[in-house]
Order: structure tokens, then sequence, then C-alpha cells
């Protein structure tokens, strides 16, 4: 369920601000993401695996703050990032 480091790479490099960039929230949010959709289609075939649950769980409640602090600090910078990761309504 963790990420390969080429597929862990290609998303730093996809959503980085500046070349030296690997904790931004764009960053924070896009590694969550692929995190999520691992482990949800993970519980797909396993759902009693209420362990992996939990993680999903918070694993998508800190992607929440996170999108919450972006779209609070610099709206334009969330808008970009919910439209690129096809978050949101």
């Amino acid at each position: 369920m963790a990420l390969d480091t080429a597929d862990r790479l290609d998303i730093v490099t996809k959503a980085r601000v500046h070349p030296s960039d690997t904790g931004s929230p764009e960053v924070q949010v896009s590694l969550l993401t692929a995190k999520i959709a691992a482990l949800a289609e993970h519980m797909g075939g396993h759902d009693k695996d209420f362990h992996s649950r939990r993680g999903l769980v918070m694993m998508v409640a800190k992607r929440n703050r996170l999108l919450k602090y972006l779209a609070r600090t610099n709206p334009s910078r969330y808008q970009t990032l919910i439209a690129r990761l096809g978050l949101r309504k």
C-alpha cells in the first residue's frame, strides 16, 4: 500500500512549487491523495480490515486539514490544486 519511490518522485515533481520543494501543502496533498486512492482500492476487497480503515480515515482528515489551510492562506493555489487533482465538486 506504500507508494513506490518512482511514483513518489513523479508526484513530487508534478506538485512542487519550486525546484527543491518537497513539503509544501500541494506536495503533501498530492501524496496523500495517491495513498488514499491505493488504500481505498485495498478496502474494496477487504471489508473487515478495520486497522487500515482507521489509517484511511486519518489520511483523509489530514488531507482535509491541509486543504483548509491552503484555502485560507492562498485561495488561488487551492483552486489550482483541487482542479489538478480532481477533488471537490
